[in-house]
């Protein structure tokens, strides 16, 4: 009993370390996915720049843990979308929002950002690289609404720029 409870024990274990390997590399379409952390204090920064309000709709693409739209639903009273392509982030992020109580504040998308609409969203939260960033301008300018703002955490746009945050590297642009 005991070596069986050891033995499915360690079995867990290798599967959870394989999901992690292969979130590394796994889509192959993917430029870049780092495995990046939004401070909550970032998330809250970047929220009071965007002017957050419960009218609001955060979509975040490559939301991974969902930290940044725990934090716009929990604390701003906004609504939230995170689309996530990889496996692993988007199981774990659906299980923490779900302990939270925040499940009908923010819904997941599974799927690749480039190929999911954004016209729902109010304000977007990217924390990308530059390469993604700006690949992504022309689907901004497509589909996102007159007066939709766009938080950029550490990397710039190719937009016109509204407002920054410096100390927290923040950039806000606004379509």
């Amino acid at each position: 009993m005991l070596m069986e409870l050891i033995f499915n024990l360690g079995l867990l274990l290798i599967i959870v370390i394989l999901l992690i390997l292969l979130s590394w590399v796994w889509p192959p379409d993917s430029p870049w996915a780092p495995r990046w952390r939004t401070k909550k204090e970032t998330a809250r920064a970047a929220f009071k720049l965007a002017r957050l309000g419960k009218k609001d709709t955060v979509y975040e693409l490559g939301s991974g843990e969902a930290i940044a739209l725990m934090v716009a639903a929990s604390e701003f009273k906004a609504k939230g979308v995170g689309i996530e392509i990889e496996p692993f982030r988007f199981f774990l992020s659906k299980i923490t929002v779900w302990r939270k109580g925040l499940n009908k504040e923010i819904k997941f998308v599974r799927g690749n950002f480039y190929k999911e609409d954004l016209s729902g969203a109010t304000v977007l939260y990217l924390y990308l690289v530059p390469q993604t960033l700006n690949r992504l301008i022309p689907k901004f300018r497509k589909e996102l609404k007159k007066g939709t703002r766009i938080v950029s955490y550490k990397y710039e746009i190719s937009l016109p720029l509204e407002k920054e945050d410096k100390k927290n590297e923040l950039r806000l642009y606004i379509i």
